[in-house]
């Protein structure tokens, strides 16, 4: 017997008899999920099965974590993909508007400059790697620029506006980034050359999605309605290609986040004079969390390879206290309103007019506010949210 509650403030539950455990599922067999809707109706999705993933494969270049007692490198290699709260300078420069993130005033606090960073500062792959004791992993974009050391400590292929599918962007999904990991890899095989680590497809992968595929379908449809429909669609294809890593890939261990609450990003609290959040785009992030947990807990039913990385609950534990000089705020006096905030609602942080004057306001002080922009965390919020995970997976890379 396995019962799923619905998401926060809706107390209705729904047991599920299994004909199976789910630790008796085989990787060959369909698995069908089913969880609770805002509204208490059931969703169902059938997460395909993986009898065309292949193990494995052995690339035939000596390995530093052979078996024969070789020496180990301290730290295995982090393989980062995603979007932009994970993307650390991969988004090509395309223009102001198009490409926020490599103008002022985006990396005025590191470093400080702009830098491909959709923050003031460091982002979510950057508190990751301090957790696991390592630097950041350099992005693609600069592998050609960085050093053997640099590449053996893994690579980010998260790239801003990116989703689990494809988001209108035209930024490569999770999906491609994989491939493209796969093809550095091969690459490396037929010369045994360190293109990008030497370790035989093994490391770390971190997966991180943020929403831009409920955000295209919202706009898309015109509707949060339409983004919560699709959160079958994402789900189904995120598990795939959490499989994907594991069992054609070859990672040792997969790390992925859980989605924060959409609605408390500045993009939906602005038309409510920052006084609130969206609580149906709320409901539809709770929706996603619920159905990936149970996708994991089918995919790893003894947590050894699928870490949920929460940051849903140290976002909601400061962006839903109603108390702002409650503790729980962790010395944010605004959470709601953006540091960088454009002067009309369709504007940009960064925004410029024809003759160059600002078209945006800057708070003096990025650390005493959550978000940076109009969805994107500030380096101190990222601090705060690393904080409460950084045992987790010090804990989760030491088993």
């Amino acid at each position: 017997m396995l019962t799923i509650y619905c998401p926060a403030n809706h107390a209705r539950a729904l047991s599920l008899q299994l004909s199976a455990s789910l630790s008796s599922l085989s990787a060959t067999r369909s698995l069908t999920l089913l969880w609770c809707t805002h509204q208490g109706l059931a969703i169902l999705v059938v997460l395909p099965s993986a009898a065309s993933a292949a193990a494995s494969p052995a690339d035939g270049c000596k390995s530093e974590r052979g078996s024969g007692g070789g020496r180990r490198r301290k730290h295995e290699p982090l393989w980062v993909f995603g979007d932009s709260y994970a993307d650390t300078g991969n988004l090509g420069d395309l223009g102001r508007e198009l490409t926020h993130s490599w103008y002022s005033p985006y990396g005025e606090t590191f470093p400080r400059r702009p830098a491909g960073r959709f923050s003031d500062g460091r982002v979510l792959t950057d508190f990751v790697a301090s957790a696991l004791g390592m630097p950041t992993p350099v992005a693609y974009k600069g592998r050609r620029r960085a050093s053997r050391d640099k590449l053996a400590r893994g690579m980010n292929f998260a790239v801003g506006g990116a989703g689990v599918l494809d988001t209108g962007n035209f930024q490569r999904n999770i999906s491609a980034q994989i491939d493209l990991f796969q093809a550095m890899q091969k690459q490396r095989r037929r010369g045994c050359a360190r293109v990008a680590g030497n370790n035989n497809n093994t490391g770390t992968a971190l997966v991180v999605v943020s929403g831009n595929d409920y955000a295209y379908a919202a706009d898309k449809d015109n509707g949060t309605s339409a983004a919560i429909a699709y959160i079958p669609t994402v789900v189904r294809e995120l598990g795939y290609q959490l499989r994907r890593l594991r069992d054609e890939v070859g990672m040792g261990r997969v790390v992925v986040t859980n989605l924060h609450p959409m609605g408390c990003t500045p993009v939906f609290t602005r038309p409510l004079n920052y006084t609130g959040c969206d609580p149906l785009a709320n409901a539809g992030a709770a929706q996603h969390n619920a159905a990936l947990a149970f996708v994991l807990a089918a995919l790893d039913p003894a947590n050894a390879t699928f870490l949920l990385l929460d940051v849903h609950t140290p976002f909601a534990a400061i962006l839903l206290n109603d108390d702002r000089d409650n503790k729980n705020s962790r010395g944010f006096t605004s959470t709601l309103r953006p540091c960088c905030e454009s002067f009309t609602p369709d504007g940009y942080c960064g925004e410029q007019d024809e003759n160059g004057t600002r078209q945006y306001a800057l708070c003096d002080d990025p650390r005493r506010y959550f978000y940076w922009d109009d969805v994107h965390p500030t380096q101190a919020a990222w601090a705060t949210v690393a904080a409460t995970f950084k045992a987790t997976v010090k804990s989760f890379m030491s088993t």
